[in-house]
């Protein structure tokens, strides 16, 4: 038996946007998930969610309702942290991305979850190496990075550490294609791994053109839409994920780096301040209908 067949029961830490519909995916493809969140009701958001995504592909025609209902009922949400994470053979953090915070998940993974036990992290810009570096078992320690929205996306990016074993590249590159996703394998650790390095440099190239009065959001916009067959600009784009999302991976990506290329620039820094979050906030560089609203 080869180490992906070991892999029954896979847990995912924290039911977040990303968290959630990582859960999801697993289970569309036959995984037991465990999810786990401290919040209740961030688990009840995140399963109200996953039933909404799956309901349209009923409706679609792409799903029966019983193949819903059964992959939903595969992911068991709980707010028990060791019960989560005690029975799977494979463990996906996507908490926020804050370093501490994800060094204090790491530390607590490795003293729960069995020997065996892969820990990967869904971090958009965090090498791995500063996660596994509070473990036992740097070697069973990975990048696996799902995109927004993971049960649409087909990207995975594996990024190994400087300690992570070949054994548990190919595991995980091969549970990103048994459930579905496409992985890339990034050989160095570099902060930002592929897609968020190319990203960044645009962002911040975006933002210039446009602190610097040569163009409007909207133009920027239009000219990547239109000119380099972006599907979305790069202010939508950051809009969509989120700017504290956004400013965080930059921030992170320049502190390691020192590379101005991916500094923050002013205005994303003032839209943070000023709680303009982008979609999810009903404003950002543009303006949205709020959900609650």
């Amino acid at each position: 038996m080869s180490a992906i067949d070991e892999i029954q029961t896979i847990c995912v830490m924290g039911a977040g946007a990303m968290g959630a519909q990582i859960a999801q995916q697993c289970a569309l493809h036959g995984y037991r998930v465990n999810l786990f969140d401290s919040s209740r009701d961030a688990l009840a958001r995140a399963a109200t969610s996953n039933r909404g995504y799956l309901q349209r592909r009923v409706e679609k025609g792409r799903m029966s309702a019983d193949e819903t209902e059964a992959a939903l009922a595969r992911v068991d949400a709980t707010k028990d942290f060791e019960d989560a994470v005690a029975g799977a053979d494979f463990v996906i953090e996507a908490v926020p991305e804050e370093l501490e915070l994800k060094r204090e998940v790491f530390s607590e993974l490795d003293r729960c979850a069995a020997p065996h036990a892969i820990l990967a992290s869904n971090s958009s810009a965090i090498g791995i190496s500063h996660l596994a570096s509070v473990t036992e078992r740097p070697d069973q320690c990975v990048n696996m990075h799902f995109f927004n929205p993971p049960l649409v996306m087909e990207l995975v990016e594996v990024c190994r550490g400087p300690e992570t074993s070949a054994e548990t590249v190919e595991t995980t590159m091969d549970l990103a294609r048994r459930i579905g996703r496409t992985p890339v394998l990034i050989r160095k650790e570099i902060a930002g791994f592929l897609v968020n390095r190319i990203l960044g440099a645009i962002f911040h190239e975006a933002q210039w053109l446009v602190e610097h009065g040569y163009a409007s959001v909207e133009d920027v916009d239009r000219a990547m839409e239109l000119g380099a067959r972006h599907p979305m600009g790069p202010f939508r784009l950051m809009d969509f994920a989120g700017l504290d999302v956004s400013y965080h991976m930059l921030t992170h990506i320049y502190e390691e780096t020192g590379d101005e290329r991916f500094k923050p620039s002013r205005s994303l820094a003032d839209h943070i301040k000023a709680g303009n979050l982008g979609v999810k906030a009903g404003k950002g560089f543009y303006e949205y209908p709020r959900k609650d609203a």
